[in-house]
């Protein structure tokens, strides 16, 4: 367990080599830098390089030293006055209290170059589309099998691994090797993506590596590489873990992570989290039902108190009522208007026996027709021995006229009328000659 001491006060001061300490463990936190410059000073001593740097276009100089292990890989033309950018880790010497950059690297602004060609094949990959953002695929929300592209026995690797099935424990991997720095690196990686891709159960492809100088991650932006990857259908994450100077396989992933690390929390979701949302989704669900089932309850209630279901029976007896009613009504309606119906019929019955010839005849008048049918009217239509037909009440016969009569004839004809007109002829006022109505 370390013990942090307490800030120092003017009774409790603290040594200088605790200050000094504190400011080399500072100092070293920071890492490894690229910086550009120019060399102002180059002095070799011991197989060593002492010398200053200062930039460019500001008013500022380091202190630089080039090891004799590392002198023997950089440029042997370098010299005072070039321009140069350089691997550098500042590094704090406690004895003398001075800061110089220890520089693991150095070359000729010649890199520019490199730069300039990465640049020209960004623009030329963006213009056929391979960075498009509508060509990025959506990640599996749980992908069951996971493809690892790392360098072998790499912390890359235990990253990846170890947080991602801290975070889902039944989360499956399929790792393949392959060198991520060197000349075997491209065509290495590149076979290990396709694979990846041609296998049915890999969910998603992710290709980590921790970090590291530009040079060396120079393949991981080349255009072989980059095609390989834009023509997966697996879904690709590149976790290369480089801020400063971004390869092109982070622009054609799917998903770029910042560290391998983030790869895995962003490739796999936390169990417990998701346990979590799946309990807080319950109780909300829970909540919902439970208010709708208590509004559906008040709903249920209020319709119960009702007239029509809480007293039903009395709403049909009241119906049943007013059926018997209106039944009672109509048939009385009925009643009325047959007994009107009759009485109407029996007025235009009578009417119409008043008005028919039939009730003429029947009190003892006859029709008298001429042949062709004409009805007689005057005697002198029928001259002696004219034809005639009488129609009676009870039926029809044939007379032959015997002329005009000059006697009286008798109101109450008798039942012999037959002969008698044979003889007698048809008088003037005789019922027979009568026109009907």
């Amino acid at each position: 367990m370390t013990i942090v001491p307490p800030p120092p006060t003017a009774d409790a001061p603290w040594p200088v080599g605790l200050l000094a300490t504190k400011l080399r463990d500072w100092i070293d936190r920071l890492g490894t830098a690229w910086v550009e410059g120019e060399i102002t000073q180059w002095n070799v001593s011991g197989g060593n390089v002492y010398g200053k740097l200062r930039d460019l276009e500001q008013d500022a100089t380091v202190s630089f030293s080039i090891w004799s292990s590392v002198k023997s890989r950089v440029p042997a033309d370098l010299k005072q006055g070039d321009r140069v950018v350089a691997a550098v880790k500042p590094n704090y010497w406690v004895k003398g209290g001075s800061l110089t950059m220890q520089v693991f690297d150095m070359r000729h602004v010649g890199l520019g170059d490199l730069l300039e060609r990465l640049e020209r094949l960004r623009v030329k990959l963006t213009g056929e589309g391979l960075f498009a953002p509508e060509r990025k695929r959506r990640l599996p929300f749980l992908p069951q099998c996971i493809g690892l592209v790392t360098g072998r026995d790499s912390d890359a690797e235990k990253d990846v691994l170890r947080n991602a099935q801290l975070r889902w424990p039944s989360v499956e991997f399929r790792v393949v090797h392959a060198a991520v720095q060197g000349d075997r690196m491209v065509s290495e990686v590149t076979a290990a993506v396709q694979r990846l891709d041609a296998d049915p159960e890999v969910d998603v492809i992710i290709v980590a590596r921790g970090g590291g100088d530009f040079q060396n991650l120079l393949g991981f932006s080349d255009e072989t590489l980059i095609r390989a990857v834009a023509a997966c259908t697996t879904p690709v994450v590149s976790a290369i873990g480089h801020e400063a100077d971004r390869p092109l396989l982070d622009e054609v992933a799917d998903l770029r992570a910042s560290t391998p690390t983030d790869a895995a929390k962003r490739v796999v979701p936390d169990v417990t989290e998701e346990l979590s949302r799946v309990q807080q989704a319950r109780a909300r669900i829970g909540q919902r039902l439970t208010a709708l089932v208590a509004t559906e309850v008040d709903r249920l209630e209020q319709i119960r108190s009702r007239p029509v279901l809480a007293s039903p029976q009395t709403l049909v007896d009241v119906r049943a009522d007013e059926i018997v009613r209106a039944v009672a009504r109509g048939r009385e309606l009925v009643v009325r208007g047959v007994e009107r119906g009759e009485t109407r019929v029996a007025e235009l019955t009578a009417g119409l026996r008043a008005l028919s010839p039939q009730g003429t005849l029947r009190r003892g008048y006859a029709i008298v027709q001429v042949p062709g049918g004409a009805v007689l009217h005057d005697p002198s239509d029928a001259p002696r021995d004219t034809e005639l037909l009488l129609t009676l009440s009870g039926g029809g016969l044939t007379a032959v006229s015997t002329g005009e009569s000059s006697g009286p004839i008798d109101d109450h004809p008798s039942p012999g009328g037959t002969e008698q007109s044979r003889t007698s002829g048809a008088g003037r006022s005789h019922p027979a000659s009568q026109t009907p109505r």
